[in-house]
């Protein structure tokens, strides 16, 4: 068994990780937050201690370290611009460290973690939960065994309309999200990489706080991509269904269904970096380095390849 602290406890995304922890059958011994509505605890370690204060959650921390009971694992579900911060937190207390995505903002922060991860001989993982839903790798097999030469063409969409909370929480804020290609597209940059190959091209046509949208070349695919959080870009069949959600995935005209089965993927990226087969530094950059492209791009006019979703925003 496992012991495990757990940063970003009153997150959205904390209950997966206390699940995952759960399941794989370890220990949370404390967690922090500085929101204290983390009731969702009590289902699943009521015996963990809690901290609203990192200055006393550190003591506590470096305290177990000093009677011998160091922390086998940190895992983090803070807000996106303190991950490189807290990923040093873990290391510096020798613990191995489990961050959600994106692992960090910018590329040269990888560079710099590869370098304490180094040093401290513990390593960071990157939960990529794509890479372990069954259609992702199908799809990953399929174009692995299909022709060496194929450039395929591919349209992702993904819409998921959020309140008006949303901008006025960190995550409506560039230096704190990194924007929304960071936020709710980086794992679908890092599944589509690990698929198609290394990026040749990264073309940027719309950058608002809520929609971006833009065309990636990668060496086995041609990507037009779009990505928003307002309501109004649903199509009209998704609005017209009550539906929030729109995610698509389009190879060459044909639709890649990958919207069920994410329920247990947490559990099973737990259950692999517990098996030493987790997503490390390595694995994360390329998607760091991609977002962090779109975030600082200029926009280009629409010449050749864009997302048809691009031209209805104006119509």
């Amino acid at each position: 068994m496992k012991t495990f602290a757990l940063i970003g406890a009153a997150g959205f995304i904390a209950p997966r990780h206390l699940k995952a922890i759960k399941e794989t059958g370890n220990e949370l011994v404390t967690a922090f937050d500085k929101f204290d509505s983390v009731g969702v605890m009590d289902s699943f370690f009521p015996n963990a201690h809690f901290f609203t204060e990192f200055e006393r959650f550190d003591r506590h921390v470096d305290k177990l370290r000093r009677q011998g009971n160091a922390l086998d694992f940190v895992s983090i579900c803070s807000p996106n611009y303190l991950h490189d911060a807290h990923i040093r937190f873990g290391l510096r207390n020798q613990a191995h460290v489990i961050c959600e995505k994106p692992l960090v903002l910018n590329p040269w922060n990888i560079d710099s973690l590869s370098e304490i991860e180094a040093e401290s001989g513990k390593k960071v993982y990157n939960i990529l939960q794509l890479r372990l839903h069954p259609s992702i790798i199908a799809l990953k097999n399929r174009i692995a065994n299909g022709p060496a030469d194929k450039v395929y063409d591919i349209d992702l969409s993904y819409i998921t309309s959020r309140g008006k909370w949303y901008e006025a929480s960190w995550k409506g804020e560039l230096q704190k999200s990194g924007g929304i290609a960071t936020n709710i597209g980086v794992h679908f940059f890092d599944m589509l990489t690990w698929i198609f190959g290394k990026v040749q091209q990264n073309t940027v046509h719309l950058h608002d706080p809520n929609k971006a949208a833009g065309y990636l070349e990668l060496e086995k695919a041609r990507v037009r991509w779009f990505l928003s959080t307002d309501y109004e870009t649903l199509p009209e069949a998704i609005r017209l269904n009550h539906k929030r959600t729109y995610r698509s995935l389009l190879l060459e005209g044909e639709e890649i269904e990958f919207s069920d089965g994410f329920t247990d993927l947490h559990t099973q990226s737990y259950d692999q970096i517990l098996r030493g087969n987790g997503f490390g530094l390595t694995e994360a950059y390329p998607s760091i380095e991609i977002v962090h492209t779109i975030r600082n791009a200029p926009l280009t006019p629409l010449n050749g390849e864009y997302h048809p979703f691009i031209k209805l925003q104006s119509a």
